[in-house]
């Protein structure tokens, strides 16, 4: 064990976290009537709990991790920033490790993006994306321009702005008061956003989607064509594009950002999770340079983008972002994730989708939503196949009874097979006996 536990074995931790944190996403009286899992140390694709038991990390540690746990080149280069400096405000200054990655970024990025704006986690990077949408347009005299449209059941982060564009009624209904008017397109019906452009289109600054798949609503896939539909309505309307691939980017759909895969250039573009390999905070709002251009001014005409963090662009952050994106390079990782998508797609069919207490498979890339049948929420059912498939070692987290399923691109085709194993044993045992609602 760490030294920094030395004399705290599994039961004080426990009592501990009991007694002094506050999860997130957590009903903590639900928290204490159950034996928590204290992760230790971690290998690869492979989490250890201070009792030694190792689990399968089946959802990236929250979908951020890509290239597995202690990768030795990304180690290696945060390592090698701390001999320099590990952190430096950007507010005033700049540093290498944040310039070298703005071009990265930008060489990665689609076309017609060309400036990148840091923050620090994917909340950061929507609501970065919101204000800057909301502020060029006052730059440029549509002072109207105040509203936006976003996708029913949509999630882009838990900070007041990135809530308002935000549609899911469990996580946001609370919070409602505080938040400013949107209006919600249906997910996948084109004529429907067509409808909402043509009412308010003049007060539009922005469209903001999850590009292919809504990840927090429980991996709802768009149909093909939609993504490229939203783009040419918003040119036809004249209003920006932002697209949010906090989720689904660096890989996540099997190309390294969704919007390549219906060839869209968003004007603002928002990146974290993947960005640094899931090592440390980070994220990214990437603009087009028209909407860059528009804040330039004299001093005293205050165009300046007033918005910032004291952790933007942090070093150490931006040398593990640095060997994240030369890891994809160096081990093909893309490349050789095709088959892994296959191989997933093959052991969905033929272990999970037959199995009566599942409704619906949902699957982009390395994406995964396994729906269950309507059952009553007080049974928790996705949270008991979580139980179930980490007392057979694997972590899988649901999103109420979506079951979701996003391993490390790492991961190898043998612990695939054993992570779709375990999820569909953990399923059969967790709703034996069940039968859907007839509600």
């Amino acid at each position: 064990m760490d030294s920094a536990l030395a004399g705290m074995d599994t039961a004080s931790l426990v009592a501990a976290d009991q007694r002094y944190l506050w999860h997130p996403f957590t009903q903590q009286q639900g928290w204490m009537q159950e034996e928590p899992v204290v992760i230790e140390r971690a290998e690869k694709t492979t989490l250890y709990d201070t009792d030694g038991r190792a689990y399968i990390d089946g959802v990236s540690s929250l979908w951020c991790n890509v290239h597995g746990h202690r990768h030795p080149a990304i180690d290696a280069a945060i390592r090698d920033q701390l001999d320099r400096v590990a952190h430096t405000t950007m507010l005033g200054l700049s540093h290498a490790p944040a310039i070298e990655l703005a071009e990265k970024l930008i060489g990665l990025a689609p076309a017609g993006l060309s400036r990148v704006f840091y923050s620090d986690n994917g909340s950061t990077a929507a609501e970065v994306a919101v204000k800057m949408a909301f502020q060029h347009w006052r730059h440029l005299g549509e002072n109207q321009r105040t509203g936006f449209i976003c996708l029913r059941d949509a999630y882009h982060g838990d900070t007041i702005g990135s809530v308002s564009v935000g549609g899911i009624e469990l996580f946001h209904s609370a919070y409602r008061p505080l938040l400013f008017q949107t209006w919600n397109a249906e997910p996948g019906d084109i004529s429907d956003m067509r409808s909402l452009l043509e009412r308010h289109g003049s007060e539009v600054a922005a469209v903001i989607v999850e590009p292919l798949v809504q990840g927090a609503a429980g991996m709802l896939v768009h149909p093909p064509g939609y993504l490229r539909a939203i783009r040419e309505l918003c040119d036809e309307f004249g209003t920006l594009l932002i697209c949010d691939e906090v989720a689904v980017g660096f890989g996540r759909t099997g190309t390294m950002f969704a919007c390549e895969q219906e060839g869209v250039s968003p004007d603002l573009l928002c990146l974290a999770k993947g960005i640094t390999g899931g090592y440390l905070p980070l994220a990214a709002t990437l603009t087009s340079e028209e909407l860059y251009q528009s804040f330039l001014g004299a001093y005293d005409e205050f165009r300046t983008f007033f918005h910032g963090h004291t952790y933007t662009g942090n070093p150490l952050a931006c040398a593990a972002a640095l060997a994240t994106l030369e890891v994809f390079e160096t081990e093909n990782t893309l490349e050789r994730l095709q088959a892994k998508i296959a191989l997933l797609g093959d052991l969905l069919a033929e272990l999970v989708e037959p199995l009566p207490a599942v409704a619906e498979i949902r699957r982009r890339g390395f994406m995964t939503g396994i729906a269950l049948i309507d059952l009553p929420v007080s049974a928790r059912m996705g949270h008991q196949v979580t139980l179930a498939a980490r007392r057979r070692g694997a972590i899988i987290r649901p999103l109420g009874d979506v079951v979701v399923l996003m391993p490390p691109l790492a991961i190898t085709e043998e612990e695939l097979r054993r992570l779709v194993t375990i999820t569909a044993t953990a399923i059969t045992e967790a709703t034996a006996g069940r039968r859907g609602s007839t509600d």
